[in-house]
């Protein structure tokens, strides 16, 4: 599943290119995909309570995969970005289904590790979908046939699997501003690292080809900004539960502009030297979210944090629409080198606003929780999960205190 979408989304940004859409259109439809995705993310668990997992996985798995076909179809902007909403919406629905199974056959003790093992498969299958983009030429059929051959493949091991669905409980939901009055960083940094995401996902495709990169240098492009930063989010995360975390929040956030400075200063130099900001930028950039709300959590008491997965997800969410459209603004105002200036002005904005917030309260480490890794592909059923291992770990520890 997770090879094909990253296939997808490399190869939609690619061929826009080769088929000549505006800028300002290609962010649009690329801003679609996270647009169904926040909205699936929602609607899914109640579509799962009224006929179950493997019938909803199904349907959108087979929606998905005609969705990709009719790219080739209709070759037309709005019709892409119809597609890719539609995409969007399908692939939060399929996350659910299996982020809802993961967190069924998980216990106390195997939750956070699971969840860990889920991104790190999550990421693998997107970098894999980037090389697979050199398996033919981006501007016939065969991508898009073989997108959805794999995401059709997915349906396989649920419609034959012998395990009993899970059930999906409504969780208890708390209100945007309940959140943002006990962590406003968390719920701001995560609409800005939404951003910043969008960004990245939604367009750096578009920028390698803009900046004149074959289909290859593109594809390995991709593969480098996420194998960086699928290594780089367990040392990170276990240095941020050593200090307060928005001092790593902000260390990353000001080594990630670093890195998007050092990309500018290579453009048009060896291709190497861009292969090496950008997996200089992964590893510093893609933690970022995690980290947030891991913060978010240090503030929350172990009862708010399942509860607060929703808002924290929508902000993420909301933050990752406007990403493609800031991007295609950009690049229409600065070309190419516009990309990489927006994420700088993003991640100093995240810098800014850490350091406002370092200044007006402070964080016990005794009263941390230990950082789990969350992607910002996880719907809300997956930051719950993520949510629920940290409130366990917590809740645990506070009974064992007083024989201590």
């Amino acid at each position: 599943m997770m090879i094909g979408n990253g296939l997808q989304g490399t190869l939609l940004g690619v061929r826009a290119g080769f088929e000549g859409f505006p800028t300002a259109l290609t962010g649009l439809l690329m801003s679609g995909y996270f647009a169904g995705f926040l909205v699936g993310s929602y609607i899914t668990p109640k579509l799962v309570d009224r006929v179950g997992h493997i019938r909803v996985y199904a349907a959108l798995a087979s929606l998905s995969s005609i969705a990709v076909l009719l790219h080739v179809i209709y070759i037309d902007p709005y019709a892409w970005t119809l597609m890719r909403l539609i995409t969007g919406f399908c692939f939060a629905g399929l996350y659910v289904t299996v982020e809802s199974w993961l967190n069924d056959v998980s216990t106390n003790k195997t939750r956070g590790m699971l969840l860990s093992f889920y991104l790190f498969l999550t990421y693998g299958g997107v970098v894999l979908g980037q090389l697979m983009l050199n398996l033919a030429d981006p501007r016939g059929a065969e991508l898009f046939i073989l997108s959805s051959i794999l995401v059709s493949l997915a349906l396989v091991p649920i419609l034959l699997t012998v395990s009993p669905a899970p059930a999906v409980v409504e969780r208890e939901r708390l209100g945007f501003m309940e959140i943002y009055k006990i962590s406003p960083l968390g719920v701001l940094g995560s609409m800005i690292t939404g951003t910043i995401m969008g960004t990245l996902f939604g367009f750096e495709a578009v920028f390698a080809q803009a900046q004149g990169l074959d289909v290859k240098q593109i594809s390995i492009l991709l593969a480098v900004t996420y194998i960086g930063g699928t290594l780089s989010q367990i040392p990170i995360g276990r240095i941020s539960d050593g200090m307060d975390r928005r001092y790593v929040i902000v260390a990353c956030s000001v080594l990630s502009g670093i890195a998007a400075l050092g990309a500018i200063y290579n453009l048009g130099g060896p291709v190497i030297s861009l292969y090496i900001s950008f997996t200089v930028l992964g590893i510093f950039i893609l933690p970022l979210y995690s980290l947030l709300i891991a913060h978010a959590n240090d503030h929350l008491r172990p009862n708010q944090m399942v509860a607060a997965s929703s808002v924290l997800v929508m902000s993420g969410g909301i933050g990752a629409i406007f990403g493609p459209l800031l991007a295609s603004a950009a690049m229409t105002a600065r070309g190419p080198v516009g990309f990489l200036w927006l994420l700088t002005t993003l991640v100093s904005l995240l810098t800014i606003y850490t350091l406002y917030r370092l200044s007006r309260s402070s964080v016990s480490l005794e009263d941390q929780p230990l950082y789990v890794p969350v992607s910002q592909k996880l719907t809300s059923v997956g930051t719950a999960i993520s949510q629920q291992a940290v409130s366990e770990e917590l809740i645990a520890d506070m009974t064992q205190k007083p024989s201590e």
